[in-house]
């Protein structure tokens, strides 16, 4: 119960965290893609600027998920898995997502969502 309520919290707060077209070329090319802890990693190198980019956006996600913690009882990292676990069943095929054990994979056409067992 817990769970659903913090994923439609940050379903609400998620438009919040904006995109740039530099960081949407680099989703789209597989040199970045969501993490399994609620985060955007770097798979692949990618210029100063989208590296800027992603750590700004990795920013707002933390404040987004320490403020939602701290009016729902919950610790940002469980919030932050919580928000991981929605943020990998949008990943779109061609796109790259980070699993907990450490491994870069890019989502296969006909591949169902990289939704780990965890967040079912």
């Amino acid at each position: 119960m817990r769970r659903w309520f913090l994923l439609g919290a940050l379903a609400l707060a998620a438009p919040a965290v904006a995109q740039t077209p530099a960081v949407n070329a680099a989703r789209a090319g597989g040199a970045i893609g969501e993490r399994y802890d609620g985060y955007i990693g770097v798979a692949a190198p990618v210029s100063a600027v989208v590296r800027s980019q992603v750590a700004t956006i990795n920013i707002h996600r933390r404040s987004l998920y320490s403020n939602l913690a701290a009016r729902k009882g919950a610790s940002p990292q469980d919030v932050g898995i919580t928000a991981g676990c929605e943020l990998l069943s949008r990943v779109a095929v061609g796109e790259t997502y980070l699993l907990s054990d450490g491994v870069w994979r890019r989502r296969a056409p006909g591949q169902g969502a990289p939704v780990p067992p965890y967040c079912r």
